[in-house]
């Protein structure tokens, strides 16, 4: 039997038989000591990439986002977020309840900030107000479909921040794919940043793990949020060997995960009850409203029992993301379950 399309997200991915074999043959030591050679050598060598002076290998981003701020920003002090982005929504009240900071949330052009209104919110504080001490960049944005703040306009939120003594930290989940998408370097993107996140299990496949890169200062910082935490891996050297091997092998090939999310939106566009539109769609991400029989919860259940899962983050859309686990056959599988969907049918699990 067919395995199911798994178009939930692209952490969904499995390892790959090169990641397998080097956790298995992976050198270790205790990374909390700081003896873990392999830990060392994937914080290196993302350093370098991003053009930072060191790193530190978290376990996920959503604490490589806090450690971020904790780190930057004092308890009281205010963080500027874009309004859907990841930090606020979608980890958990970490920075409030862990780092003790204010957010405001700021509207965006589908997820990209307007640097006026950013210089705007950039406030030296008083007696009365908090201090801004941060702004928060998701590049790309997921809840956005995945848009790319582009190189111009990071350099332009470096500029307001900059001249306010405001630090810029880049949620990059996901700057892999705004890499692939606008042939930018990574370090091109860091540079318009004091630190900056990026997941190794989003897209490149790797099973667990993100890497958090600044100042020697400012890491050194951020390990000791990590491991007031939780955390300090021990021998995480297996881990971080998944990640080095990803980091080399997977990020050339996400251009093909942009071009079938590109096909499913054009394929969803010309199915009557998805509304979509294909040219917002810039990387792996999309997100398709539903106007068809039934509701968006049914249709999440009619393309299970047709061997699609994706996810619905809300009553009217459904959320779908290609990455390496799925292929073109899996497009077309999902295509098919759309097209029956439209008039009602639930299909049937093929073999």
């Amino acid at each position: 039997m067919h395995e199911p399309s798994d178009f939930r997200s692209d952490t969904v991915t499995r390892p790959t038989p090169a990641m397998r074999e080097a956790m298995a043959r992976a050198e270790v030591g205790d990374d909390v000591l700081g003896d873990d050679p392999t830990v060392m050598r994937l914080e290196e060598s993302f350093a370098r990439l991003v053009g930072k002076e060191a790193a530190v290998f978290v376990p996920s981003g959503s604490m490589g986002n806090l450690a971020a701020i904790a780190a930057h920003a004092r308890p009281g002090e205010a963080v500027l977020m874009e309004e859907w982005g990841h930090s606020f929504n979608f980890e958990a009240g970490g920075p409030g309840r862990f780092a003790g900071v204010m957010t405001r949330t700021l509207p965006s052009d589908r997820g990209i900030l307007d640097p006026a209104l950013v210089a705007r919110w950039c406030q030296a504080g008083s007696l009365h107000t908090p201090r801004t001490a941060l702004l928060v960049v998701e590049n790309t944005h997921n809840f956005h479909g995945g848009r790319v703040t582009p190189l111009a306009r990071m350099r332009e939120l470096r500029e307001v921040t900059a001249a306010r003594g405001v630090r810029l930290h880049v949620d990059g989940a996901r700057i892999w794919n705004a890499c692939a998408a606008t042939g930018t370097s990574p370090a091109a993107f860091a540079a318009c940043a004091d630190s900056i996140t990026a997941c190794l299990s989003k897209g490149l496949s790797a099973p667990v793990g993100s890497v958090l890169a600044g100042t020697r200062e400012f890491v050194a910082e951020a390990r000791r949020v990590r491991k007031a935490l939780g955390g300090g891996m021990r021998q995480s050297g297996v881990l971080a060997a998944a990640g080095i091997v990803a980091l080399d092998t997977m990020r050339d090939r996400l251009a093909e995960d942009h071009a079938r999310a590109r096909r499913l939106a054009e394929g969803l566009a010309a199915i009557p009850g998805w509304v979509i539109d294909p040219a917002h769609v810039e990387t792996n991400i999309l997100f398709a409203g539903w106007r068809g029989p039934g509701t968006v919860k049914e249709v999440i259940d009619r393309f299970r029992e047709a061997g699609v899962l994706a996810m619905a983050p809300d009553p009217e859309r459904i959320r779908l993301l290609t990455h390496a686990d799925v292929d073109d056959e899996d497009v077309e599988r999902l295509l098919a379950a759309a097209r029956r969907s439209s008039t009602g049918g639930a299909g049937n699990h093929p073999s």
